[in-house]
């Protein structure tokens, strides 16, 4: 069975999941399956989670417990199941006490909260104009992307926007080079005049036949030799034009996003 994993916030629980997660993907081998009980602010919230362990314990499992919270009530409690736990903010909030020689503010939700308000609404347009330029619809909005991905159909290029634009407050745009565009020597119409926004995402055209096969199983769009044909010709536009190019087969979204922050930065178009 795999193990069971709880993450545990007083809040939204996205920061101890990716704690959580960034440090058990170096045990690749370990089979788990994550518990989310975000919102865990009192102590009545708190024993229900112990309750859960200790019925899992009781059945030869063992837990692990990542937990964000600063409420001491909660920790206490959560101290009391018979589960490995992990406190991942309150040590290192001692050790920035010593630093800074004020005490921390211990609000539920710091991180998450609305407190930036001129940051969140930033990322909300994003994310906005990442839906109205997705999959080559709204070029005419392309002067204001500050990159636009190109690349097939189904090689990342929606998810990576959303995710620049959701996380990062990018605008995002993105083109799906199609049949016509592989007839052309030089650039889709529509972006001509944007060279120096696009990014190129390629696949291994195996990996691109497995993803469109799910999609539209036994048609040519889904064929390998479409999806050969199809790789081939947008690799070749890629070297031509010399376009940062990642490549998605293996890469999460997070790796390709870093890919096109350090382009944006290394041009200039993004700070820190």
């Amino acid at each position: 069975m795999p193990r069971p994993v709880f993450i545990v916030s007083d809040h939204t629980g996205l920061t101890a999941e990716n704690i959580a997660r960034a440090l058990l993907t170096h045990f690749p081998g370990q089979p788990l399956r994550y518990l989310r009980r975000p919102f865990t602010s009192d102590a009545q919230a708190a024993q229900a989670v112990v309750s859960e362990v200790e019925a899992l314990a009781a059945s030869g499992e063992r837990p692990l417990i990542f937990t964000t919270t600063t409420q001491p009530d909660v920790l206490e409690a959560l101290q009391t199941a018979p589960a490995q736990v992990f406190d991942l903010l309150t040590e290192n909030l001692r050790l920035l006490e010593g630093e800074f020689a004020e005490p921390p503010q211990l609000g539920a939700g710091g991180h998450h909260d609305m407190q930036d308000s001129e940051a969140y609404l930033s990322r909300m347009e994003a994310l906005d104009f990442a839906l109205a330029t997705d999959d080559g619809i709204g070029d005419k909005q392309y002067g204001l992307s500050d990159v636009i991905l190109v690349g097939v159909s189904r090689a990342g290029k929606t998810p990576t926007s959303l995710f620049l634009a959701l996380q990062h407050g990018i605008r995002a745009s993105n083109y799906p080079l199609a049949e016509d565009d592989f007839e052309r020597e030089g650039l889709p119409a529509p972006l001509e005049q944007y060279r120096s926004k696009l990014f190129g995402l390629t696949i291994d055209p195996r990996r691109l036949h497995a993803i469109r096969t799910q999609r539209k199983p036994g048609s040519k769009y889904a064929s390998i030799e479409q999806c050969e044909y199809e790789v081939r010709r947008a690799s070749a536009l890629f070297a031509r034009l010399g376009l940062p190019v990642k490549d998605t087969t293996s890469a999460s979204v997070e790796e390709i996003a870093a890919g096109v922050l350090a382009l944006l930065r290394q041009s200039g178009r993004l700070e820190g």
